[in-house]
């Protein structure tokens, strides 16, 4: 491919990127999604059957006492289009990684359980923090996430989040010169630790998974001999080792989901109508939509169920 064709592409990719970064936007308020199971009103074992219709003399001195129902427990999905579930142009807040993440908690609780997500496509650190991106009754996805938190203190079983890749994923398509990846990263940096810590203050015993990130820029090593898909990984390292950072210090784990997508292996291995390429590159190339002429870095998916693996690893 000439540079001129190279650049041609980069540029048609960069508008790509842009557009992808508000395509997945709700119009409205985020609310509550529920599960594809509804929480049973009780469990098998707090049935009871309808008692006899109590005598005259028993009626002022025996009442009749409802049985206590359960409370559902709840698993609180954040974060950016993955955590929305989004694919071809759509979200699917109830599939996705968040969907088979459920189905664990479900079964680790052995009970129903109730998915809030109130992930918005296209969310960054700082529309997270400051509004701007989806629209809530609380202003921000945080300030929902805290109210929530709040309000079903106690019932809470799980809080996942992925955030910080949109922070920079507008670097990827243009070569991930330094000029745009380090204020990029200064900003995660800063802002990432405010939303973890904050997270953990509203829910001090509730288990917090972060997510950490593959590599979709690596596909830009389709384009030429560049060797730009390669050195992405180096940036991505950068990008992680920050939400590692933001986990440890609020007590929250991370679902490694760079390993699980084998981001560093680089065996060579064939890929079905593109042929030999190294394993990190190949991953991409089926666990995402970045196979051209898609060139869209969100999960399928086979993806998304490897990106749920990795969070049901770290469940305790």
């Amino acid at each position: 491919m000439s540079r001129r064709n190279l650049v041609a592409v980069l540029v048609a990719l960069a508008l790509l990127v842009g557009a992808g970064a508000v395509v997945g936007f709700t119009t409205g308020t985020v609310g509550r999604v529920l599960g594809d199971e509804a929480p049973r009103a009780a469990t098998a074992g707090s049935r009871t059957r309808s008692p006899a219709a109590p005598s005259a003399s028993s009626r002022t001195t025996s009442p009749v006492v409802p049985p206590v129902l359960p409370s559902p427990g709840y698993y609180l999905a954040l974060g950016d289009s993955l955590a929305a579930g989004f694919q071809n142009g759509v979200d699917h807040r109830t599939e996705g990684y968040v969907g088979a993440v459920r189905k664990a908690v479900d079964k680790r609780h052995q009970g129903p359980t109730e998915l809030v997500n109130l992930a918005c496509s296209g969310e960054t650190t700082t529309t997270m923090l400051d509004g701007g991106g989806c629209t809530y009754d609380r202003g921000t996805q945080l300030a929902e996430a805290e109210k929530f938190l709040h309000d079903h203190a106690g019932q809470v079983q799980l809080v996942t989040l992925d955030i910080g890749g949109n922070d920079v994923a507008r670097c990827g398509f243009g070569g991930l010169k330094p000029s745009c990846t380090t204020p990029a990263l200064a900003t995660l940096s800063g802002n990432l630790p405010q939303i973890t810590s904050r997270l953990r203050k509203a829910a001090p015993g509730v288990q917090v998974v972060v997510l950490n990130y593959y590599d979709p820029f690596l596909v830009l090593d389709l384009l030429g001999s560049s060797g730009l898909g390669q050195t992405s990984v180096t940036e991505l390292a950068k990008v992680n080792g920050v939400i590692a950072k933001s986990a440890r210090t609020s007590s929250a784990q991370v679902a490694d989901v760079a390993s699980a997508f084998q981001t560093t292996v680089r065996t060579p291995m064939t890929v079905t109508d593109i042929g030999k390429v190294p394993t990190n590159l190949a991953r991409i190339l089926q666990w995402t939509w970045m196979a051209p002429p898609r060139f869209d870095f969100h999960a399928n998916d086979t993806g998304y169920a490897v990106m749920a693996r990795a969070v049901v690893a770290q469940l305790r």
